[in-house]
């Protein structure tokens, strides 16, 4: 089995355009629209079960339409797990987060460099009081050199004051700031992804890095549509891990944190 934790999806009529967007963020050229219907074709070639998928409102007004979107592909397609998202400056964050657990999505998932706010930000308390309470799993892009929102140190904070939060930080806690990530992270209560990181991260830190966090806090993630899952599935069989490890990361580490049988 395979879950990839980690992926983005559009509706039809700007996934074009939100993926070129998201290519030129990162300089990186864009083989997938985002569509589901493409995210489904690229996990069927290496047998993925199960995918979390989500996306970032960039403004407060399209916290709930976004959300409303996510509901409604969950319910099309069983393979989809679904995680919601919120706005520092949506004000009825309470209520919304309360509705979208009861419509049966799982967690939650913050872009502060895309949402261009500190994930340590004052401000976020109360919504991440509100995550803890229900017990939503709050998966957050972490890290990038070019910015100051989401570096690995302004996660350790986040971890420091909110301890029940259960916190996945993608591409091993710290986009390109790797360094970082072992510095303040790596054997924390905190969860990383692998998510758009074994095309760069030496295999000998990726390895250091997951033995000194702890396999079981490791989640196999994919980034689409900025990534194919055949070709990252190949970077990650790369890793000298056995095969309990592998299976551990690949799919019974989400199964867990996830609570799903």
């Amino acid at each position: 089995m395979i879950i990839d934790f980690h992926a983005h999806i559009y509706p039809a009529k700007i996934a074009e355009k939100a993926s070129k967007t998201i290519g030129e963020f990162y300089n990186i050229k864009m083989e997938y629209k985002g569509s589901p219907e493409q995210l489904l074709e690229s996990g069927k070639r290496i047998g993925t079960s199960y995918y979390i998928v989500h996306s970032t409102a960039t403004a407060p007004h399209q916290v709930e339409s976004i959300n409303n979107y996510i509901i409604g592909e969950v319910n099309q397609h069983s393979e989809f797990i679904g995680f919601g998202t919120i706005h520092p400056d949506y004000e009825n964050f309470d209520a919304e987060l309360r509705r979208i657990k009861q419509e049966g999505l799982r967690g939650i998932k913050l872009h502060p460099d895309f949402q261009k706010f500190a994930i340590d930000t004052p401000k976020m308390d109360p919504i991440y009081n509100v995550i803890a309470e229900l017990e939503l799993p709050v998966l957050v892009h972490a890290g990038d050199f070019r910015y100051d929102y989401s570096g690995p140190k302004r996660i350790a904070h986040v971890l420091d004051k909110h301890p029940d939060l259960k916190l996945i930080a993608a591409h091993f806690g710290g986009y390109t700031q790797w360094d970082e990530s072992e510095k303040y992270l790596v054997g924390r209560n905190v969860w990383f992804d692998t998510s758009s990181s074994l095309w760069k991260l030496p295999k000998e830190t990726a390895m250091r890095m997951i033995h000194n966090h702890g396999v079981e806090k490791m989640l196999f993630g994919v980034d689409y549509p900025m990534w194919d899952h055949k070709e990252e599935l190949e970077r990650f069989n790369q890793l000298d891990l056995t095969e309990e490890e592998r299976e551990a990361i690949l799919y019974k580490n989400a199964m867990k944190l996830l609570n799903m049988k």
